[in-house]
């Protein structure tokens, strides 16, 4: 199984990362055995999983187990994976983890960009994302330059003098190349949104507004199952240009 989503940018030491292996293979008997049986099983101590549990931004190593367990299950095909498909379809959780006041501030931001340019930064499934945000700004009136994995860091750098916005879309919010574009656009004092998943990542920790969106199939690192992460990500993107609109229909007079 493929963790690679739970530990990038966590800087796990080698221990580390075997006892978060074994923990995933063995997820059924974990609690049970608790801290000491586990690291009994992988040669080392107690204090080891407890910085584990630290470093992956857990507060415990049962709050580990019960946030690893569902994605566990899901990825091994042991839940009731159709109604769970099909029920996060017929149930929209967007507002779950956004306010109405973040989509506000994002379509404020938009309309006081003057001429300013917005920067749309993604990478793989995401750029798909990214593509179809571009086009929706770009029919609205919007400067916009939109940008991937594929091009190089210059096309970003060399046009931060006349950026306006940063708007990156990660599914794990620590994609090495959307980080370092955030930190860079930070360091500029741009204004950073970020579209990923729910859980606390490295993007998010940079952005002035995060939008969070439910993943759930977050070990699922080819994209292989069927997500509702990128369908709702389009969702969302439709709901701030709703917001847009509304501001712009604003005058002063109201």
């Amino acid at each position: 199984m493929d963790l690679s989503k739970l530990t990038d940018g966590k800087n796990l030491s080698e221990m580390e990362k075997t006892v978060l292996y074994y923990i995933v293979e063995h997820i059924d008997q974990v609690l049970k055995m608790g801290v000491r049986g586990v690291a009994k099983e992988n040669f080392t101590s107690s204090s080891t999983i407890m910085r584990l549990t630290k470093k992956l931004g857990y507060s415990g190593f049962v709050d580990m187990y019960y946030k690893l367990l569902p994605m566990v299950k899901n990825a091994e095909g042991c839940i009731d994976e159709d109604l769970h498909f099909i029920n996060s379809f017929c149930s929209n959780n967007l507002l779950q983890y956004n306010s109405y006041d973040q989509m506000k501030l994002f379509a404020k931001k938009i309309c006081d960009l003057d001429n300013q340019f917005i920067f749309i930064y993604a990478t793989g499934f995401s750029a798909m994302s990214a593509e179809y945000f571009n086009r929706k700004l770009l029919v609205l009136g919007r400067k916009c330059i939109v940008s991937s994995g594929m091009d190089s860091i210059g096309v970003f750098e060399n046009n931060l003098a006349d950026m306006g916005m940063l708007i990156t879309i990660s599914r794990s919010g620590e994609t090495q190349s959307v980080v370092d574009r955030a930190k860079i656009a930070k360091e500029n004092g741009i204004f950073i949104v970020s579209f990923t998943n729910e859980l606390e990542n490295r993007v998010n920790a940079l952005a002035d507004i995060s939008f969070r969106i439910e993943d759930n199939n977050k070990l699922d690192d080819r994209n292989m199952m069927a997500n509702t992460f990128f369908p709702n990500v389009l969702m969302l993107m439709e709901l701030l240009i709703y917001e847009y609109y509304k501001v712009l229909q604003v005058t002063p007079d109201d």
